[in-house]
């Protein structure tokens, strides 16, 4: 059977030892009196939380999954669920880092973030029932009328209702600009809406008294394509003046999606026969709305996939020490045993230090993103604000992406470590694999995250945020470039960082005589991108490291610390150097195959 322990020690040196948190909190006046004992209290409560209650569940919710009846359309949630739900509620969790203003804790988001790591390890399928919750939370937060703000945020906060955000329909996936839904205006002001959505997550369930659909549907006169896009809040029950739940609203789950992984997550299928709905922001503008939740969500699933890469790792590591086979290369180490530990293997090493540098990597790139995203909202000065912003902008695509595909790849050699255990149901790899190759889908497919890095994000304003980015990188370069012990760190990051300024401009002088050749190359570039920021956060890390083994700490955590950044930059991080060999191959070797594809 699996295991799981919280990486606390891991998140405790990110937040205090390489970001120091609490210092940039000190400012701000939100966060002020948030101390390093407050954080690591919250963060072991959190952890177990996720250890004693939520993973116990994740093997078992994935065997029994969700059950529609189609009598009443409601869904039940595998069997403890719903306990699991209602302690997480009781426990205070749902309001973290909410606003005090809606009954919220007003703790930085930064521990959301450590917090939902933890339980999507535990049980990716159980925590998307709360996660959503606060994408609907933050879109709300942000353009909600004072009166929806009044019946929902409270709500949403506390735990008592959840979230969703219905986009899809049958017919279009990421072009929403084809989505077909209607929206009809009363005499009272509010719609009602007809249409249908697939691919819901958690679009029904028997967790919470009431659901907050947040439904993407067009107006009468609205214009064509994107820009005639409305947002609108649809809930389960109709919520009445006081906030307690009327009739039930004609929106409805006619079906659950059959899928690889998350079994225990109902993905619904939508039916919207006449709901009753209020207009969320201005109209035609929903997917302004929209982007908030939808952004909230990306950085969510590229949690997701580092909590999957974390609880894998694991478990593969805890088998390699025990597994017995053959003998090591160099000669035996188990004398006392017929044959070594796997983990005495060059190439076993090699899987788990994948792994484990992909789990260390996405957390310092989760935890970074959102220190910026506190700074973001609640730094004192204007400029440190929309610096943020922008940098958050650029790293949402590659945290979701970049995350998502070492993730696949890391249960993927996790799985394989097991050998032929592996894919037996009992050692649990094969729900992870399962689990992780959806994560690269849903949320915007990775290359939709790749063309909006280049396209968007990077080429659309000339480099500008990337150029900020890069500001961040040389002022390490320029501390640390005499420092002999930091060279194998600090040296290949300045190259890369150099070498990223010209593979962009080059980049951005084809797509502008052909924009094929962005989408050829966006894959590949947000790889370098993502290895760009890895590159920069293990080079920080390792900084610390030093730092501490310097002044006589003997810990082996740095020693560690500093063995997965020399195999990071070593193993992982050369591939920038293929990934820009093949973008820069152009789009004729995909674009004229007429004949390869006839």
């Amino acid at each position: 059977m699996p295991q799981y322990a919280p990486p606390l020690r891991d998140m405790q040196f990110l937040l205090h030892e390489v970001f120091d948190v609490c210092a940039h909190y000190k400012d701000t006046s939100r966060y002020a009196e948030v101390d390093a004992d407050t954080i690591n209290a919250v963060l072991e409560e959190g952890g177990r939380f996720a250890a004693e209650v939520a993973f116990p569940l994740n093997m078992t919710g994935d065997s029994e999954g969700c059950v529609l009846d189609r009598d009443t359309h409601e869904v039940a949630t595998p069997q403890g669920f719903r306990q699991a739900y209602a302690q997480y509620v009781e426990g205070g969790w749902p309001a973290l880092s909410c606003d005090p203003e809606h009954g919220g804790q007003g703790l930085p988001f930064v521990l959301n973030q450590c917090l939902y790591e933890m339980l999507n390890s535990a049980n990716q399928a159980w925590t998307m029932y709360p996660g959503l919750s606060h994408g609907a939370y933050e879109a709300l937060h942000a353009h909600g009328t004072d009166e929806q703000k009044r019946l929902y945020l409270p709500r949403l906060t506390s735990g008592e209702w959840t979230g969703t955000m219905c986009l899809t329909e049958p017919h279009c996936g990421t072009d929403l600009g084809l989505l077909r839904t209607k929206a009809e205006p009363q005499a009272d002001g509010s719609y009602r809406l007809t249409g249908s959505k697939i691919f819901i997550s958690a679009g029904e369930h028997d967790l919470a008294a009431n659901i907050v659909h947040l439904v993407l549907a067009r107006l009468p006169d609205a214009p064509a394509g994107s820009k005639g896009i409305s947002l609108f809040i649809v809930p389960k029950y109709h919520v009445n003046a006081d906030g307690s739940l009327g009739e039930r609203n004609p929106i409805h789950c006619t079906g659950l999606e059959h899928k690889m992984g998350i079994h225990g997550n109902a993905t619904a299928q939508i039916s919207i026969d006449g709901a009753v709905g209020t207009l969320v922001g201005q109209p035609n503008k929903g997917l302004q709305a929209m982007f908030v939740m939808m952004n909230a969500a990306r950085l969510g699933v590229g949690n997701q996939s580092l909590g999957l890469t974390e609880v894998a790792y694991q478990n593969a590591l805890a088998y390699a020490r025990e597994r017995l086979q053959m003998r090591s290369l160099s000669g035996p180490k188990a004398r006392d045993k017929p044959a070594d530990p796997i983990i005495v293997h060059p190439d076993v090493r090699r899987m788990l230090l994948t792994a484990k540098a992909y789990a260390e990597g996405g957390r310092a790139l989760l935890v970074y993103s959102a220190l910026l995203i506190d700074q973001e909202l609640h730094a004192p000065d204007e400029k440190t604000r929309a610096e943020s912003g922008e940098l958050v902008a650029l790293l949402t695509p590659i945290a979701k992406a970049f995350l998502t595909d070492n993730g696949w790849q890391a249960t993927t050699l996790c799985q394989q470590v097991f050998g032929g255990h592996g894919y037996i149901r009992e050692a649990g790899m094969e729900q992870y694999v399962r689990d992780a190759r959806i994560n690269m889908i849903y949320e915007g497919t990775n290359a939709v995250q790749a063309l909006d890095l280049l396209g968007r994000k990077v080429l659309g304003n000339n480099g500008a945020t990337l150029k900020k980015f890069g500001k961040r990188v040389a002022a390490l370069v320029e501390a640390e470039g005499v420092n002999e012990d930091m060279a194998e760190f600090i040296n290949p990051l300045a190259y890369l960082g150099e070498q990223m300024t010209k593979f962009t401009m080059e980049l951005g002088f084809k797509g502008s005589q052909n924009p094929d050749e962005v989408g050829a190359a966006a894959v590949d570039y947000l790889r370098v991108a993502g290895h760009l920021v890895f590159a920069y956060l293990f080079a920080r890390s390792a900084q610390v490291a030093l730092r501490q083994i310097a002044a006589g700490n003997e810990d082996p955590f740095y020693r560690a610390k500093l063995q997965t950044a020399r195999f990071y930059f070593a193993k992982l991080f050369p591939e920038t150097a293929s990934l820009m060999r093949t973008a820069r191959a152009g789009s004729g070797a995909l674009m004229d195959t007429d004949a390869a594809l006839a």
